[in-house]
């Protein structure tokens, strides 16, 4: 059969069926907006609104925060220049830390208000929060125990901040490196070691920190005499060098306390140590060592008192000098019978 033979034979439908269907199906749908049109404009207010406290809450509290990070570093500018700004105060540590702070508070303040209205916009579209949180939940477990090094890293750094343990230009022993403190991060801490390198420390390796430079420091110099020396004369000595230098400057604000004297450390056949010992400002023992060793020395030498270097005595005049030598081994002679009697048995090669 033919396509025209077809639609000849199909029925023809009624005039004003079609037209009829779909004025029905507009009305239908005119009066279904009409219903929810209330609805959906309350929804889409709701939505703006949300959206509209969100954002304007962010820029609020991201603009405290900012400016409390900058009062903060102001007042370490303002005592920068002053005697204690010099002893306490470093305003690079103070400004890192600050800022470091500062960018954490504000990441969680974003991440608090954004996800907060993120899920209030999505309780307006009447959409079940409690797959999506379960499903979230589950995959936060998932991450965390995926990257439980970064998460490590990053809380032993937001930490390590909040505590203030070590700042920048502080003389640390991390125990995996040591050195100075030139930058802090939230997840790293770089150094630099005493030949220059830079290490990068990763904050949630790091189990204990010793701090060099928080406090106060001692400068410790132990003092080698022979020991026929007068001990009270080496006393007055050693004073009088340490008080000549502890008027002096700069030396007067990185001494932190008298010098003392604290008695004999060992006495020895060829010598007798003598410890001296000082409260200095954090991270400048070395120098007042350096410097406390120099006059000491020049005071020793004009009062005529010899300092032992601590090296071996030479041997007297006339001793063997084989004396100290031991005795030959018998298994130095291939022909010994010594020799002999650990030389291996050949294998027999006759049949």
């Amino acid at each position: 059969m033919s396509l025209s033979a077809l639609l000849a034979a199909a029925p023809s439908p009624e005039p004003g069926g079609s037209l009829d269907e779909a004025a029905k199906q507009a009305g239908d749908a005119a009066g279904w907006v009409e219903e929810n049109w209330s609805t959906w404009l309350n929804t889409g207010l709701r939505i703006v609104l949300i959206a509209a406290i969100a954002v304007v809450l962010r820029i609020a509290v991201r603009r405290a925060l900012t400016k409390l990070i900058e009062r903060m570093n102001r007042s370490a500018q303002a005592v920068e220049g002053t005697a204690l700004g010099g002893l306490l105060v470093n305003a690079e540590r103070r400004r890192q830390r600050s800022e470091a702070i500062g960018s954490v508070l504000r990441s969680v303040a974003s991440f608090l208000i954004l996800g907060t209205a993120a899920l209030m916009i999505l309780g307006a579209f009447q959409i079940n929060l409690a797959p999506l949180l379960a499903s979230a939940g589950v995959a936060g477990v998932a991450l965390g125990f995926g990257a439980r090094n970064l998460v490590t890293d990053f809380l032993s750094g937001v930490f390590m901040i909040l505590e203030d343990q070590y700042g920048v230009g502080d003389q640390i022993d991390a125990g995996v490196a040591s050195g100075e403190v030139i930058e802090v991060g939230l997840r790293v801490t770089k150094l630099r070691g005493e030949n220059g390198a830079i290490w990068y420390v990763r904050n949630g390796e790091v189990k204990r920190i010793g701090n060099l430079s928080q406090g106060w420091s001692t400068a410790g110099v132990d003092v080698q005499v022979r020991p026929t020396e007068d001990l009270e004369k080496v006393r007055a000595v050693i004073t009088e060098a340490a008080q000549e230098m502890a008027k002096e400057d700069p030396w007067t604000e990185r001494l932190w306390g008298p010098v003392e004297i604290l008695g004999l450390d060992t006495v020895l056949l060829d010598s007798m140590t003598v410890r001296v010992s000082a409260k200095t400002m954090p991270g400048q023992a070395v120098g007042v060592e350096r410097e406390l060793r120099w006059r000491i020395k020049t005071a020793l030498d004009a009062a005529g008192i010899s300092m032992v270097a601590g090296t071996p005595e030479e041997a007297p005049e006339g001793a063997d000098p084989t004396a100290g030598m031991a005795a030959p081994s018998a298994y130095a002679s291939a022909t010994s019978p010594q020799s002999l009697a650990t030389t291996p048995i050949p294998p027999n090669t006759t049949k």
